[in-house]
């Protein structure tokens, strides 16, 4: 089932409860939404599941060398933001790392850092988006919600 049939079958039942209560139940969807992109994004997949493309190797690698995992710090509640209105709710990064999060998503060129004169190019690795088990999810807590 895609986002637009959800909608369209769920949106007038969405219509009909209080300002108040759609406003809840956007906010636990998007918490919910959250917890399932950041588990995601740790298990390194795009939404379709397919695996995210790896680094490039470093020139100046150490052998041995500890490296961090992609997205590691990018995929926490400090940068992944829930938003949630009566109209709706979203899932998003905060001003700091938007760009960063950008360049990833679409797979634009960026400059690694400032004191270095060529951009790079990083391969696309979609960060949010949703999976055919997050539009479930939104449909199971959608239906429970109205349930009570």
């Amino acid at each position: 089932m895609s986002i637009a049939r959800l909608d369209a079958k769920l949106g007038a039942l969405l219509q009909k409860m209080e300002p108040a209560a759609r406003r809840g139940l956007a906010r636990d969807i998007a918490r919910q939404l959250r917890q399932s992109q950041q588990k995601r994004i740790a298990a390194q997949q795009n939404p379709d599941g397919i695996a995210f493309a790896p680094r490039k190797p470093q020139l100046r690698e150490k052998k041995g060398a500890l490296r961090r995992q992609m997205f590691a710090k990018l995929r926490t509640a400090k940068w992944l933001k829930v938003e949630a209105s009566a109209a709706g709710a979203a899932v998003s990064f905060v001003a700091q790392v938007e760009r960063i999060a950008r360049v990833h998503q679409y797979g634009l060129r960026d400059r690694f850092s400032p004191h270095i004169a060529r951009d790079v190019e990083y391969p696309a690795r979609e960060l949010l988006g949703f999976s055919q088990e997050d539009v479930e999810l939104v449909r199971a807590r959608t239906l429970d919600y109205l349930a009570k």
